[in-house]
């Protein structure tokens, strides 16, 4: 297993089509960085959910996920489930995220997720970050359509269950959900901890990526 880093992270971007969408695919990764790198700025866009509750559970979750960062959150009132004919507003949404930021890093859904929401706003990313390190992350669904992914990022078994035990403590909204539970969360993290060796991890997909190997 080779280990690469990305550098100095001083500031990321995160996007998620609904809310809860990076806690669950990237919590334990924004727990993991944000306590290597106090001060880190990270700006979050959500497409769906404002103006609900889903918004005010969306920014105490995210404030929780980011402990001691600089965090900058935006959730707007795309209806859930029709990203596509509202293409338009999401681009816009996320050309005037990329104006005002330049990350190290962006993290954002896969662009083969089954769900249409996820898959349009992963393929937007690339038009608008187009000199980036953008690393698609998974969301365990009813589609079965996990793939093999070729990143991962390795979590402590604290890391794990804190991630875990936020998710079940600020979106009460999704409690019902028969795939929101414990089992779910931390089996598939052990999954892909036992693909990189470690006990836990988060995985991502990477669609490019320039080496500088010459360095």
């Amino acid at each position: 297993m080779i280990r690469l880093g990305a550098g100095p992270l001083d500031r990321i971007v995160a996007v998620g089509a609904h809310c809860d969408d990076i806690a669950i695919g990237v919590g334990g990764t924004l727990l993991t960085m944000c306590a290597a790198r106090p001060g880190l700025r990270v700006d979050a866009l959500v497409l769906s959910g404002g103006g609900s509750e889903r918004e005010q559970e969306e920014l105490a979750a995210l404030a929780a996920f980011c402990p001691g960062a600089e965090l900058a959150v935006t959730v707007l009132k795309l209806p859930d489930g029709r990203m596509p004919v509202h293409w338009d507003e999401a681009k816009a949404a996320v050309e005037e995220l990329r104006a005002r930021t330049e990350p190290d890093l962006v993290i954002a859904p896969r662009t083969d997720d089954a769900h249409q929401d996820h898959r349009g706003l992963a393929q937007l990313i690339p038009t608008a970050f187009r000199d980036h390190l953008v690393l698609g992350y998974e969301i365990v669904k009813w589609d079965g359509d996990l793939g093999r992914p070729i990143a991962y990022q390795p979590l402590t078994p604290e890391t794990a269950e804190e991630k875990v035990r936020l998710l079940q403590e600020h979106y009460p909204s999704q409690r019902h959900r028969p795939w929101y539970d414990r089992e779910a969360f931390l089996g598939l993290a052990r999954i892909r901890g036992i693909e990189c060796h470690a006990r836990y991890a988060e995985a991502f997909a990477v669609t490019k990526l320039a080496l500088k190997l010459g360095d």
